[in-house]
């Protein structure tokens, strides 16, 4: 095979490749049920546009939410590698929400969320990815409840280098720790006085702020060993009286005798209650 015979082969190659590409990008996405994909590395799990949650009528209305993904929306968030363009959005109880994922890297970044109603979605997920630079769009109805939502991208340290962000349905249940720009961040990094001409900055890394936690004494813990305490020294003085009291009773004279001190103890109460009245009378006359 001659040089140009070779290169012909490689051109071709190289027309067949990017006719691939090309193809692959234009191509719609295939469609198993919950689950879309296609051949570029665009995917959606738990794709569900008309399908209500427990407890929702009607879709009560319709968000459209837009979020880049990629290296460049870390910058502003210093100790983060990835990040998203928003970290944080508000929507309604039964809001049907259509999500966008642009992804600005060369690699694969995902837009997830968990703990959506697993009859409607699988594993209680909802889920989109696209490999490289592209979009993918996926659309979901949550839940009638108040819940914040983590959303993040579960590629390997990919949530832990800072693409984290939360969705808040209602009035949602509080504010999730380690949100760029929302929460606190989980390390701080401070720079010192500025140094002397010709030195370098000094940057102090510190972590989230912790108050000590002063044990109480408890209470129910000290009652708790003198009750046991004082059951351990009292059971045998308790079962020799009785013993004394009780034996050789039979059971028609032990009934009885229960019965006797229950009378006793009701008529103390029904004399009590009667001087407490008797007290009282002459005070309403007075007045």
């Amino acid at each position: 095979m001659n040089k140009l015979s070779k290169l012909c082969m490689v051109m071709l190659w190289l027309v067949l490749a990017t006719f691939q590409v090309h193809a692959a990008k234009k191509m719609p996405m295939m469609n198993h049920g919950r689950m879309l994909m296609d051949m570029s590395g665009k995917m959606v799990m738990g794709q569900n546009t008309d399908q209500l949650p427990s407890g929702c009528r009607k879709i009560s209305d319709d968000v459209k939410i837009i979020v880049g993904a990629g290296h460049k929306y870390a910058r502003p968030y210093p100790g983060t590698m990835f990040g998203y363009s928003e970290h944080q959005w508000k929507v309604k109880p039964c809001a049907r929400i259509t999500v966008t994922l642009k992804n600005d890297d060369q690699i694969r970044h995902q837009w997830m969320l968990h703990d959506l109603p697993e009859d409607l979605y699988p594993k209680g997920m909802f889920h989109i990815e696209v490999t490289g630079p592209g979009e993918v769009t996926g659309t979901f109805i949550v839940p009638k409840v108040d819940k914040t939502y983590l959303v993040h991208c579960d590629i390997a340290q990919h949530t832990e280098k800072g693409m984290k962000a939360q969705l808040v349905v209602g009035k949602g249940s509080g504010v999730l720790p380690g949100i760029p720009g929302i929460s606190e961040p989980a390390v701080k990094y401070v720079q010192s006085q500025s140094p002397a001409e010709g030195g370098t900055p000094v940057v102090i890394v510190t972590g989230p702020e912790v108050m000590p936690q002063v044990e109480e004494p408890s209470l129910l813990s000290g009652m708790l060993v003198l009750g046991l305490v004082v059951a351990i020294l009292g059971t045998p003085f308790i079962l020799r009286w009785i013993g004394g009291r009780f034996f050789g009773m039979s059971g028609r004279e032990l009934s009885g005798y229960i019965f006797e001190r229950l009378m006793a103890v009701f008529c103390l109460f029904i004399r009590l209650f009667m001087a407490i009245w008797d007290w009282f009378r002459p005070q309403q006359r007075s007045l």
